[in-house]
């Protein structure tokens, strides 16, 4: 039986703390594998619903390494991706970027992409993307690596194995 959203308790998570909760799940059948390489690409391209939220795509990277990390499964740096473009490119902009894109608004993403790189997290972001949004490399956040473009890095780590989450 569904437990009512309204009573349902989250939890913090155990890698990402304040970030990405989950639900507790007693008794389900798939859990994450211990013996597997957990190699995943995300697909990162929905803005937040507005200047002041969390980018939600960026937190379903956090609410995966944690629901990974419940089941003691700690992939290994560099083997999750997140690749950001489109309408998301200015949610890894420092705050004077995102400012002039926010209406003078912090970046409220900023402790997140600090968090994800802690937990081993590579969040890129597309450079045609961001020029063509009118930012420069200097805007991107240090945590962020910047790539030659989402395309490029979608096809090569996809034929390299990677498992592909869209947003």
């Amino acid at each position: 039986m569904a437990i009512p959203a309204a009573s349902a308790q989250t939890r913090d998570g155990p890698a990402i703390v304040g970030y990405g909760k989950t639900f507790p799940t007693d008794g389900a059948q798939t859990r994450p594998d211990a013996k597997l390489r957990y190699r995943v690409l995300f697909n990162i391209t929905k803005a937040a619903p507005s200047p002041d939220k969390l980018n939600p795509s960026l937190e379903k990277v956090a609410r995966f390494v944690n629901l990974l990390a419940i089941d003691g499964v700690k992939p290994s740096p560099g083997d999750i991706v997140a690749i950001v473009h489109g309408p998301a490119t200015p949610s890894i902009l420092q705050n004077a970027a995102y400012g002039r894109k926010a209406g003078g608004k912090p970046n409220p993403n900023l402790e997140l992409l600090t968090k994800l790189k802690a937990a081993g997290v590579t969040v890129a972001v597309c450079d045609q993307a961001l020029h063509g949004q009118g930012f420069q490399s200097e805007d991107v956040v240090q945590e962020v690596r910047i790539d030659v473009s989402a395309l490029t890095t979608l096809a090569t780590l996809q034929l390299k194995g990677w498992a592909l989450i869209p947003d």
